[in-house]
């Protein structure tokens, strides 16, 4: 059930389809800021992950925390990117209802990409992802993740590509969207490398036997 290492390793656009709209609620539009590390950040998502397994029970099979405030000494916006593997996130009366209860507001529904949906919470800022356990997006988060805590080198990379981004897009009025892709040349380098060393680099094109 779980994703191989080539579809870990393979990159599929989140672009919707013509005509459909991905975003159920929109948060209000805000500066993009990029906090300091911040060390209460880890001991912030798992108070929240406890909140989402009080909710879900047996429905929560796995939560972690990704992202930029799950790597010590990484830069981050203040805002907390947890990722929530779910049998069927297609059947959404399974746990919509319990996380509305417990303040999670439904953001996004991308059933085109990994039946991805987004849950997202204020005091703290989070974006809980919903995700299947065939997904391969959450397996690139905790690699990504992963490799960002062993690895100072790239950490430190990554860091002032966030810093550069965020300072461009403010300085242009642009949004979430336009910062992560000022950032996703840097991004993808990085994850490249992480997929490498777990094991999951994608796979060569064939050489054409004709040349």
């Amino acid at each position: 059930m779980s994703p191989t290492a080539a579809e870990i390793a393979s990159f599929h656009e989140d672009e919707p389809p013509a005509g459909a709209d991905p975003f159920v609620f929109r948060r209000p539009v805000a500066p993009i800021v990029i906090a300091e590390p911040d060390p209460r950040w880890p001991q912030t998502a798992e108070q929240v992950i406890a909140t989402v397994r009080r909710a879900l029970g047996p429905r929560c099979l796995r939560i972690e925390h990704v992202g930029s405030t799950a790597v010590p000494g990484l830069p981050a916006k203040p805002l907390i990117d947890l990722d929530l593997i779910v049998a069927r996130p297609d059947r959404e009366s399974d746990y919509v209802p319990a996380l509305t209860a417990a303040g999670f507001v439904l953001s996004v529904r991308e059933p085109w990409w990994h039946e991805h949906r987004m849950f997202i919470y204020d005091n703290p800022d989070v974006n809980l992802h919903v995700f299947s356990p065939s997904a391969p997006e959450p397996w690139k988060h905790i690699i990504l993740r992963d490799h960002l805590r062993a690895n100072p080198r790239d950490r430190e990379r990554y860091a002032d590509a966030k810093r550069a981004a965020a300072a461009a897009a403010t300085a242009a009025g642009e949004r979430v969207m336009e910062y992560n892709a000022r950032k996703e040349t840097a991004l993808r380098e990085i994850l490249l490398r992480a997929l490498a060393a777990a094991g999951c680099a994608p796979e060569e094109p064939a050489a054409d036997p004709r040349q």
